[in-house]
């Protein structure tokens, strides 16, 4: 058999089973029914982000039919985000925010080892916050940093040749060096960016003027630290969440749903994911 024969039918197999797979996903989220369950359970577990190809993070629009699904229920009281990540991208997290803030039911968020940056601004935008003493929160901030490799060109004898249409067309490129004038361009973009981001947090959150500034520095706390700071309304986990429910509520009894992520065999291959997952380049963290 030659190598072209041999390829070809290995390409053909891959191509099988992630149809096999993705139809599989397909029929399990189908399937799918929180029919008598007045409380919702939707998990917001690693980093928040778009993508087109296989993702173990948060994706918005996954999320969000979530949300929608689970607000369109009649039997549904109350939606519950479990939130343990570190944050993500403005624009998905942002998206998240905008489908709580509509949502019709209460909703409460519970961090659980990590709820910051992006996945705070998530929680702040639902009716009540609970936090373990140990959890850390906040980091309300903006980063854009990345690794500038010019000194390794210049090491290894190697150039960057410029062609572009428009001064400003590569900047950020980390093969070239920042100038100042582009160091200046880039802190006001993130300037900017953390101003709106510390005003939603302000605003989701009722925080008076110093708390503002004091959240601002970007620095992350403890669950105490941020129910003193107003960050968080109640300490504790699942006794607490169970507790606040049924007093909120009015209801003796919980019967949740929890919405896992279906995911088929073929986005736990380890190398597929690691290749295919595309990390952002401006972060809320």
């Amino acid at each position: 058999m030659s190598r072209r024969s041999t390829f070809r039918g290995i390409m053909t197999v891959l191509l099988i089973l992630f149809i096999i797979s993705w139809g599989y996903a397909a029929i399990l989220d189908a399937t799918g029914d929180i029919a008598g369950s007045n409380v919702i359970v939707i998990p917001v577990n690693g980093v928040i982000g778009f993508s087109s190809g296989f993702n173990e993070g948060v994706i918005p629009n996954t999320i969000i039919e979530k949300i929608k699904k689970a607000d369109s229920s009649p039997s549904v009281k109350a939606i519950v985000f479990d939130i343990n990540s570190p944050g993500g991208t403005p624009v998905a997290s942002e998206a998240i925010v905008n489908a709580i803030k509509a949502v019709n039911k209460t909703t409460v968020a519970i961090i659980r080892d990590l709820g910051a940056s992006g996945a705070y601004w998530i929680a702040s935008a639902t009716d009540t916050i609970i936090a373990s003493k140990y959890s850390m929160t906040g980091s309300v901030g903006v980063r854009g940093s990345f690794i500038d490799f010019n000194g390794l060109l210049e090491r290894y004898n190697m150039t960057y040749e410029r062609f572009v249409g428009g001064e400003l067309k590569d900047l950020g490129d980390p093969l070239k060096p920042v100038s100042a004038a582009e160091r200046l361009i880039f802190q006001d973009k993130i300037d900017q960016m953390h101003k709106l981001f510390v005003a939603e947090i302000k605003e989701n959150r009722n925080l008076g003027d110093s708390q503002a500034i004091e959240i601002s520095s970007g620095s992350f706390y403890l669950g105490g630290e941020a129910k003193n700071l107003g960050l968080i309304d109640l300490l504790g986990g699942d006794k607490e969440l169970e507790e606040h429910l049924k007093k909120t509520l009015n209801i003796t009894e919980i019967h949740s749903t929890r919405l896992e992520d279906k995911r088929s065999w073929f986005d736990k291959i380890p190398f597929v994911r690691s290749s295919l997952n595309i990390n952002p380049g401006v972060t809320l963290s």
